[in-house]
């Protein structure tokens, strides 16, 4: 029953994500490492489940070590200046070679149809051709890289088209030019080219780098785009890591909104970065996405489906959607990527020059985080921006949070006049008031 219950609970809390997500346009690209590390299978099935969900879906694979692997059968040694690869005319032949096998392993893997595996009655389409037009970089700091080359165009309305019929489509990386050359190019470069191109939700690479970390240690979740170019001027990131930002940054730049960096190494990384609140990779977005602001009527289903809980089990007084409605202005919260995480009221007593915070509430699943604190501090704003010289609360489990936080036991007495008057002495609630 505990089990029931718990998947139950987590069925529910990944709605909202569900909901957002359903008729978007996800690209999700991962290395050559991936495939050697035999981490297809899994990914696939999780792909195709975004797919279930109605999520379209564009693949672009990297082939770094597969070629590697074939240019060593040959016994010729590959050539990298700033991490991309020089390709003269055997490793161009190696590159196709490599793209060739990882298409076919990519398309077995999701051709997967057991029964009672996450891939049984998928029955899953994937469609690849020569979506991308290239153009050879040249001579960049006096190195001719040769037949390596720079996406030109991605034709996106064939893409729409495949994908608007339910299939999925592969991108390897590789282009052509319009006099029939073939040029290899970088993952990285195809798949923010086909984001930007698409105008894409998301950008997610499946990376072979674990979850970045700042000059203090500390990891690093989410970045504006801003953020992300100046972590990169400091120069302290791996260069693998640095180089999926770099990419990340010009997809954020060209209008994607938004571009997870995500490790392979983690069982489920693409599901839990997108279905769990703070996920377990790295997010650049155009802004940032949590916002702690005042509600607006559009947050009334939020607000209640966050507080029902608490009011169930008695330790908020339950309040109707017509009352909160009516009352939305009193409101804030606090949001991450359209899912409101925490919720607090505001109510004023301009008389007495006194606010009530009411109804701070905290989704379980992120408690902890500070969430309750800053929506705390920023109902202390809203009051002194009000004029108001204090601010109290009514309370019959959470005093020892409140004490901790600066406010002191008082009395019935001690609240504005027409609060006393709708004091509920049924339930006691303890009186508590911090000075502003």
């Amino acid at each position: 029953m505990e089990n029931s219950v718990q998947f139950v609970h987590w069925l529910r809390s990944v709605a909202p994500y569900i909901h957002a997500f359903r008729g978007k346009t996800f690209v999700v690209a991962f290395p050559g490492e991936l495939v050697v590390a035999g981490a297809l299978p899994v990914l696939a099935q999780d792909l195709s489940l975004l797919h279930a969900l109605g999520i379209k879906i564009v693949i672009v694979h990297g082939s770094r070590p597969q070629v590697a692997e074939q240019l060593a059968l040959r016994n010729v040694e590959g050539r990298f200046h700033n991490g991309i690869r020089i390709t003269d005319t055997a490793a161009l032949e190696c590159s196709k070679e490599a793209a060739g096998e990882l298409r076919l392993d990519i398309e077995a893997a999701f051709s997967q149809g057991l029964p009672n595996t996450p891939m049984a009655h998928a029955a899953i389409r994937i469609i690849s051709g020569n979506f991308v037009t290239a153009k050879p970089i040249g001579i960049v700091d006096g190195v001719d890289f040769q037949l390596t080359g720079t996406t030109r165009k991605v034709a996106y309305d064939t893409i729409d088209r495949i994908l608007d019929a339910g299939s999925l489509v592969l991108l390897s990386p590789l282009g052509f030019s319009p006099t029939g050359e073939a040029f290899n190019l970088t993952m990285e470069d195809v798949a923010v080219s086909a984001a930007t191109a698409l105008r894409a939700d998301k950008l997610i690479f499946i990376s072979e780098t674990p979850m970045m970390v700042d000059q203090d240690g500390d990891e690093i979740r989410e970045l504006s785009y801003k953020q992300a170019e100046a972590e990169l001027e400091k120069k302290y990131l791996a260069s693998d890591a640095s180089f999926y930002l770099e990419h990340a940054v010009k997809a954020s730049r060209g209008g994607v909104p938004r571009i997870h960096i995500v490790p392979y190494k983690i069982d489920g990384s693409a599901l839990l970065e997108l279905f769990t609140h703070d996920g377990v990779g790295t997010m650049v977005s155009t802004e940032n996405l949590e916002s702690l602001r005042e509600a607006t009527i559009e947050d009334v289903g939020g607000i209640i489906k966050l507080i029902e809980p608490l009011e169930a089990d008695g330790t908020l007084v339950k309040r109707g959607r017509e009352l909160i409605e009516r009352e939305i202005n009193y409101f804030s919260v606090i949001e991450h990527d359209g899912v409101i995480f925490g919720c607090a009221a505001l109510y004023p007593f301009p008389f007495d020059k006194m606010g009530e915070m009411a109804c701070l509430t905290v989704n379980p699943d992120v408690q902890s985080q500070g969430d309750g604190e800053r929506i705390l501090k920023h109902m202390e704003k809203r009051a002194r921006r009000a004029g108001f010289h204090s601010l109290f609360v009514l309370t019959t489990r959470t005093a020892h949070w409140f004490l901790k936080r600066g406010f002191v036991q008082a009395t019935v007495d001690d609240l504005p006049k027409d609060r006393q008057k709708m004091y509920n002495w049924q339930r006691k609630s303890l009186v508590l008031i911090k000075q502003l």
